[in-house]
């Protein structure tokens, strides 16, 4: 399945410069003025994942081969969309193209300038706390003008109006309805597929200096949300264009374990309940993304839609069960190796194989 980001802010809070680093090359253009972005940058970027790697390995043994068998991580899709300038609910500055970019998304990472540099412009920009005010106001105004209209459909049944009353009561009291709770999965399903802004899912991210990196990063305030993340975009950029051997020295010499890109991409993944299966063979060993709660036949069927019909059982094995017993046979042997059927749903790490029909 595929997976977009959004990246969105005001104005040169570090938008293409989070951007160019994701892709570990500047393909995004970085400059001191507003606007510098209009259509959106996309960039590919692969979810670390080093089970592959080990995986890989007890293939190759396995099967007696010369390499490792190619490793295909998840992946991420991110997209760099123009600076929102108060007023972008209306028109001003880009944003109606900045709006319409952001319905195409399936989650949104706010940058928020966390950082002092004169040398750059601020347009708007004021501290991350009325950063983050202007740009949902200015979600939940273009909101509530979509709502004006949903409210009118005439085939909305009474459980489905009450829901959009509700999203219009919240976003008037500066609520987030993105946190709404619906109990029932046909609403709830109906529900993701609005036309709306201010439900998506939202990582924000602190684009700090480096000089005050190591500290933010101990921040407790910060650190210990789900939905937020400090980072230094301007030290990722630097931090891409190293080889991995300089970029791990770089990062225990200032006691970090992993870069903020890594950790930026594992929340994304993780911001929309998505988790990864993992398929291992001669022909290539792969993470596939799946929704938390998927069940077997659906998950085959990311593979291919034909699976998910002819769909017989599954041969499954939890990821470290398999690395402790070295290989698929021994694994079998202990009994690690489970059979299940239509109705088992898919863990985070769960190796694989498919039993499909002709």
């Amino acid at each position: 399945m595929s997976l977009r980001v959004g990246i969105i802010g005001l104005p040169n809070v570090g938008k293409s410069t989070l951007f160019n680093a994701l892709l570990k090359k500047r393909v995004a253009l970085s400059a001191n003025y507003p606007f510098a972005t209009v259509e959106p940058n996309v960039g590919v970027v692969a979810v670390p994942d080093e089970r592959l790697g080990k995986l890989g390995e007890l293939v190759k043994n396995e099967e007696h081969m010369d390499s490792l068998p190619p490793l295909v991580p998840a992946v991420v899709e991110f997209v760099d969309i123009a600076g929102l300038v108060k007023g972008a609910s209306t028109g001003a500055g880009l944003g109606n193209q900045f709006l319409s970019h952001i319905r195409e998304v399936d989650a949104i990472t706010h940058v928020l300038r966390d950082f002092s540099d004169e040398s750059i412009v601020r347009e708007g920009s004021e501290n991350p706390d009325s950063d983050r005010l202007t740009v949902e106001t200015e979600l939940g105004l273009a909101d509530l003008q979509v709502l004006e209209k949903l409210v009118l459909d005439k085939t909305l049944d009474k459980e489905k109006l009450e829901i959009l009353n509700r999203v219009q009561d919240d976003l008037n009291t500066g609520r987030i309805p993105g946190r709404l709770t619906i109990n029932d999965e046909r609403l709830t399903n109906w529900f993701k597929t609005l036309p709306l802004l201010s439900i998506k899912p939202v990582l924000y991210v602190y684009n700090v200096s480096e000089e005050e990196y190591a500290d933010k990063l101990r921040d407790p305030s910060l650190i210990a949300q789900d939905d937020k993340l400090v980072i230094c975009a301007k030290l990722e950029e630097e931090l891409a264009d190293l080889d991995e051997a300089e970029r791990m020295e770089y990062l225990k010499s200032v006691g970090i374990e992993e870069t903020g890109l890594e950790r930026l991409i594992k929340k994304a993944y993780a911001l929309l309940g998505l988790i990864s299966f993992l398929t291992a063979g001669k022909k290539e060993v792969r993470a596939w993304t799946i929704t938390a709660g998927t069940k077997a036949p659906q998950a085959a069927g990311v593979i291919h839609t034909d699976f998910e019909k002819k769909f017989i059982r599954a041969e499954v094995v939890e990821y470290g069960k398999l690395i402790e017993a070295g290989s698929h046979i021994s694994a079998k042997s202990k009994g690690w190796v489970r059979t299940e059927g239509k109705d088992y749903i898919m863990q985070d790490g769960d190796v694989v194989e498919f039993l499909i029909g002709s």
